[in-house]
């Protein structure tokens, strides 16, 4: 069993002290404006818990990958101003990361007041875990306070060296609430347990297809990833994408699950074209040469969402096919109506399906959506996320 993360009531907080706070501001940016500010708003109960507390709260988060380097497109000023906008709220915004003008202006926050510094990605240090760059993020706060998920999986400075060097570090309420939705995919799930893997490649999802094979009793593979899946049984694909080197790895993914009971579900009917941008598409149930697959099929959709509704459990990570384009959306948001109607426990892992979801406007219906798409992978992979080990080492 895993040592409970330390929780925000655990700190000594007195009027006008400073929590530095690792939040997950990693946010779409159009026109240099936040076009999607789901995670922004994810962060509102820590904010306002330590808010109403009277914490000076700082605010830190990377942007994209600025490799290092101050690059004006990933500022996170747009971000911040966007945080004072739907707080209604002034927000502090210092343009370095750590240094004298951000102690300086740390100086000038009040008791509940909020200062978002500039992307932590623009110092080297971050991803390297730089013990003096962590040392100088810890300074700017008596108490740390990881509310990134997304970024957990992580052993960056912000993520893991400052937390080490701070006086008490807690857990934010999105990381207690994500962990407690994802563990209840690991431990006891309710039965049948039905996975939904998609996306592009099998090499980024061998070790969840792999440990998902010892927990569930059925896995649909769609998305590009299926391809290879489709070829390792020696099934016509065209031109769809297919990861040639790892054909053979898919061929004994499929042998192990067979070993263990467990059914993995191929795409029976296919949506396909020419290309990404061809006029003509159509639907078939073996895909020719110089057509490629792009969608799963109406029977495919039908199949699935039987199996998706008799469930007792449903973890969904990743689209079903090229969701982003019109012609090729119809699989994905079936995929996810179903979901939403299931009567059984259901959570999506972050990133693109997550942004599906929200696209198919019924993210309400879904028992838990998770803000961190690698992080929830890497956690119902298995894996000890070097964020949480960080925090749960300072609960013993």
């Amino acid at each position: 069993m895993a040592r409970p993360l330390p929780t925000l009531a655990e700190l000594r907080i007195e009027s006008g002290t400073p929590v530095l706070v690792r939040v997950d501001f990693n946010v779409p940016l159009q026109a240099g404006e936040v076009a999607d500010d789901t995670r922004i708003r994810a962060a509102l109960p820590t904010i306002e818990h330590l808010r109403e507390r009277g914490a000076k709260v700082v605010l830190c988060s990377h942007l994209g990958r600025p490799k290092g380097k101050h690059v004006a497109a990933y500022s996170l000023e747009p971000v911040a101003a966007k945080l004072a906008e739907i707080m209604d709220a002034e927000i502090i915004f210092a343009h370095d990361t750590v240094g004298d003008e951000v102690a300086s202006l740390l100086d000038e926050v009040q008791p509940g007041g909020v200062m978002v510094i500039e992307n932590l990605r623009f110092h080297k240090g971050e991803k390297s875990n730089e013990p003096d760059f962590s040392q100088q993020l810890a300074r700017l706060g008596r108490a740390y306070v990881n509310d990134a998920f997304g970024a957990m999986h992580r052993a960056h400075a912000s993520v893991v060296g400052a937390a080490e060097q701070s006086e008490q570090i807690a857990a934010g309420l999105l990381v207690e609430a994500e962990v407690k939705a994802l563990d209840k995919l690991l431990h006891g799930p309710e039965r049948p347990f039905i996975a939904i893997l998609g996306g592009a490649k099998v090499s980024d999802k061998i070790g969840v297809i792999e440990s998902l094979a010892r927990r569930c009793d059925g896995i649909l593979v769609g998305g590009a990833m299926a391809y290879t899946f489709l070829a390792a049984q020696g099934r016509p694909v065209g031109s769809s994408l297919v990861e040639t080197e790892k054909i053979l790895l898919a061929k004994r993914l499929l042998e192990r699950c067979s070993e263990r009971g467990v059914t993995i579900y191929l795409p029976v009917d296919h949506v396909v074209a020419a290309g990404p941008d061809a006029d003509q598409v159509e639907t078939v149930k073996e895909i020719p040469d110089g057509k490629a697959g792009f969608d799963i099929g109406p029977e495919t959709v039908s199949r699935w969402a039987d199996v998706i509704g008799r469930a007792g459990t449903v973890f969904w990570n990743g689209p079903v096919g090229m969701f982003e384009v019109e012609a090729f959306s119809s699989g994905t948001m079936a995929i996810a109506a179903a979901v939403a109607d299931c009567d059984g426990y259901t959570v999506v892992g972050g990133g693109d399906s997550a942004a599906a979801v929200k696209r198919s406007g019924m993210s309400e219906k879904f028992d838990h959506i998770s803000t961190g798409g690698g992080a929830s992978l890497q956690f119902v992979e298995g894996k000890e996320l070097p964020g949480l080990r960080t925090l749960r080492l300072w609960s013993t």
